[in-house]
């Protein structure tokens, strides 16, 4: 006797008995130069055909704001905060503390839209330390996310209260071994 197992089709919807609840995965140094790991794993996984919205929240100067995401493949989107510059100092202008709130009200409303199973947040640690985004919205919109949506958040001196709802944490040292 042989089995058959059925595969499903392209189109058809997966049927699981309980729905699969999204991780909040923390990334973070104390050096600001390890996105190529979270790229590598937001690359990998929109190549298998997930959705992934990057959003690099300090990141400005090649005019690559929400509303001209660059998309890498079918399934990433990347945007940046519409600046000419990029943000390394908590003293914003008000045209850039606009363009950043832009962005921050951007992603709550395009996560909560439920289109991105993962979605990057990029050096939001940094965007929190600054007093440019408030810890406690973060706090609020992790807890109304889709409870299907992948969250990573990256950057240096993340705050405890995201440490403590984060369901993995990699912290990333270097090494000096000869």
């Amino acid at each position: 006797m042989v089995a058959q197992l059925e595969t499903p089709s392209v189109n058809s919807v997966l049927s699981l008995p309980h729905p699969v609840e999204g991780l909040i995965q923390v990334f973070t140094s104390a050096h600001r130069n390890f996105f190529t790991l979270v790229m590598a794993q937001a690359l990998r996984i929109a190549g298998q055909g997930t959705p992934v919205l990057i959003v690099q929240f300090l990141k400005g100067g090649i005019n690559q704001g929400q509303d001209r995401p660059i998309q890498l493949g079918q399934n990433l989107d990347w945007i940046r905060c519409d600046l000419p510059r990029c943000i390394d100092t908590p003293h914003l202008d008000d045209a850039e503390n606009e363009a950043l709130q832009k962005l921050w009200q951007h992603t709550q409303q395009i996560v909560c839209e439920g289109k991105y199973s993962l979605v990057v947040l990029d050096e939001l640690s940094l965007a929190i330390n600054f007093g440019l985004i408030p810890e406690a919205e973060v706090l609020a919109f992790l807890a109304k996310r889709p409870p299907q949506v992948d969250i990573i958040l990256t950057g240096p001196e993340m705050p405890k209260s995201l440490l403590d709802v984060a369901d993995q944490i990699t912290e990333i040292r270097r090494s000096h071994r000869p």
